[in-house]
Formats: structure tokens, sequence, C-alpha cells
């Protein structure tokens, strides 16, 4: 029986009925938003109608902003209600994360991300339970990079969570913040404690400086979720395959690891390193010239600057950072290059000035971004599915036939 012709719609009527390219149409289809079938001609495709009006009706109405239009159309794309990117800075649950960190911990970001209303995650009795194991490790992991040994210590520490694989709303809170409290204590080799997280960084690593903690507070609460970026797209794809939490963040803890990711606050405290002694006018000169690029500057999305890095830099700057590195640089970088400070930078020059120890700026956007990972790990494994996207094969046409021997 031959179908209607109804159910379909033309390349052409699809992509008018989307207001869509035709390359956005092949890049819905590939991600099986839209099925597609040769028509009968078989000189080209029809589009199943519902899947376009579904799709349209999905698609939020306001304007995409500009700096989005910068990634590629051809990645995945996914629903979630936890936050989004705005040329203002990050959404949290319909709150700016720059007006957030102004009075916010990253305690209650963390509430606010994992939306808990019925239950108080941040309890002083909800400690991490710390096996002999897990001790051992950490013991032996001292000396270790700070993401390293809590990588070393989250493989165990699920077992010895009784609790660990809750299906409740509720309940993955509650194991949420003992993963939290667990990863700052390890990283900070320290015992973990119900005491507010930046301050007990503070303690641990600046004690002597009275703004220590403010800032280190700031810092959490601008890094704790930035969206579907690769490390928090890695924690989705784990948690799709029904894992539990603690496995989710050591996804999200490797590839944060990356020199492109979060490896890139190291590269801009290098930069903010070489600047201390010498003049900055030379010294940028010099990288242009070379055609090399500076680490903490340039952004897909805040071509004007990041809210986030701007935010952090007035504050260094209130607090009596130098103004070579909150004004001066930023501002003959953008000029030299046409790129603008971006929260890595930021984040370098808060190392910096509060005398951190070398690599914890990795280890700082760890602790925050641990927040954001349980809370799409929690929403992943509540709404999704498995995350399987499908590869757009470019390798050598089939049917070629295994290669020759004869040379």
């Amino acid at each position: 029986m031959k179908k209607s012709a109804g159910l379909y719609l033309s390349a052409r009527e699809a992509s008018a009925e989307l207001a869509v390219a035709p390359a956005t149409l092949y890049a819905y289809v590939s991600r099986g938003l839209i099925r597609s079938e040769p028509s009968s001609d078989s000189r080209s495709h029809r589009y199943r109608a519902e899947d376009i009006r579904t799709l349209k009706e999905r698609r939020v109405p306001s304007p995409e902003p500009r700096g989005l239009k910068s990634f590629d159309a051809d990645l995945p794309v996914m629903d979630s209600a936890i936050a989004t990117i705005t040329e203002d800075g990050p959404i949290y649950r319909g709150v700016n994360c720059v007006d957030l960190a102004e009075k916010d911990t990253l305690e209650h970001a963390a509430t606010l991300l994992w939306d808990v209303a019925g239950v108080d995650p941040f309890a002083a009795d909800n400690d991490p339970q710390i096996s002999e194991e897990m001790r051992a490790i950490a013991d032996a992991a001292r000396r270790a990079a700070p993401i390293d040994r809590a990588i070393a210590v989250l493989a165990l520490a699920a077992s010895a969570d009784p609790r660990a694989f809750t299906r409740a709303a509720d309940g993955r809170a509650m194991v949420g913040a003992r993963i939290l409290r667990l990863v700052v204590a390890t990283m900070l080799n320290t015992a973990p404690s119900p005491q507010p997280l930046h301050l007990q960084i503070a303690q641990a690593w600046a004690p002597d400086n009275k703004h220590a903690a403010d800032l280190i507070r700031r810092a959490l609460v601008l890094l704790a979720d930035h969206e579907l970026n690769a490390s928090t797209f890695t924690v989705r794809c784990a948690a799709s395959t029904g894992l539990n939490l603690y496995d989710a963040v050591i996804a999200g803890l490797v590839a944060l690891k990356g020199p492109k990711h979060g490896g890139a606050g190291v590269l801009a405290s290098r930069l903010v390193r070489t600047l201390v002694d010498n003049d900055v006018a030379p010294v940028i000169r010099e990288r242009v010239a070379l055609g090399e690029r500076f680490a903490g500057f340039g952004h897909g999305v805040y071509k004007r600057g990041d809210p986030r890095a701007i935010s952090m830099l007035e504050a260094l700057a209130r607090a009596g950072a130098a103004r070579k590195f909150t004004r001066e640089i930023p501002e003959r970088i953008a000029e030299a290059t046409g790129e603008f400070v971006n929260i890595d930078y930021a984040l370098a020059v808060l190392v910096h000035s509060l005398r951190l120890p070398a690599g914890s700026e990795l280890a700082l956007f760890a602790m925050a971004r641990t927040v954001g990972w349980i809370a799409h790990a929690s929403e992943q494994l509540q709404h999704g599915g498995l995350i399987r996207p499908r590869a757009r094969y470019v390798g050598p046409a089939p049917g070629r036939g295994t290669a020759s021997n004869d040379r």
C-alpha cells in the first residue's frame, strides 16, 4: 500500500518549514531528529512531516546568541533544564551566574543546579563514606596531582557508599553533596568537612590572605557549570549507560585534564608567569609577530569578553591585585589580537595573586565543575536514554575488496 504523500515533505519544503538551510536539515537527519527515505524517483529524499512539526515545536523561539553560531552545526544538541550560555554569561536555571557569584556559595549554586527543594544535601551529617582502601589510596597519592588523586579515590568510593545507586532525585542530591565534599577534601589532602567549601580551600591554600576566601567563593560559583562543554558531554554519555554518580564524575575529571579544556588554565598561568618580570608590550608584540596564540583569550560565544572573567578580574582589582594583570594585559592583548579575556586567564590571575599552589587552576576548575557534572548526570539518569550519536562515514566506498599483497 502506497504511503500518503501528506506524511512527507520535500527537502525544500522541510527547510522552509523549519526556516533553516538544507545543510542544517541534513544535520538534523544525521542526529536522528528527522526521518528520511528515498523518494519514488530514487534521486532525492523525502522527510517525515511529523518529525518536522515536532522539531519545530521543540526549538526555543528566542533568537540564538550570535556567538553560538560559531559552533559546528553538526554537533549533538540535547535538551536540558540546567543551564545555558548567553552573551551576558551562563544562566543557571534562570539565574545569571555572574549575579549569583556576587554573594552566594558553591553549595547554594549546587542546590540551584540540582533543583533541590525537599532535602538539605549539605547538612552537617551528610559525610562521605571513607573506606580503608580509599584512605590507603589517598595517602599513597598525596604527592600526585590533585585531579589524579581524586580520580583514584573516586574509583573506590561508590563501593563504600551504600546509597550510591539511589534513583530518587533527593537521594541523588545527597550523593552529589557527598561526592563534592570528597572531591574537595581529596584534592586538598584534608579530611572531609561540612565547613563551607571556599573556606576549606582558602584555609588550606591561602590561610594568610584576607581576600582569599571571598575570591575563591566567587570563582567556584562562576565555574560551576557551562552547559554542554566537552567534559559535561562526556559525563552525560557515561551516565546514559546507567552507572553511578561517582563514576560519572570520574569521566568528567578525565576529560577536563585536556589542554583544550581545563588544562587551558595551566597554560594561561604560564603566560602570567612570563609577564611577571617582563614588560607587557614587547612580549605581546613578539608573540603576535610569531603567530602564537594567547592562552586565556578568545571564546566561541563571548566575542567581547567572558562575563565570568570580567567579574573575576574586577573583584581581584578591588582586592588589590596588580593592575598590570587585571587591566593592562587584557587590554593590550585584545588590541593586538582582537581576542578578549576568558575565564582561564582570570583563574590564572587569581592563582598568581593569592599565591596558590602550582596546578591549582585545574583543581579549582574541577572542584567547581563537579557541581555541574552531578547536575547533568542526574538529569541524564532521570530523563535520558543511552546517548548513541551516529558517525557520518567518510571512508572508502563499500565493495573495494581487500588490498592486494602484490606490489
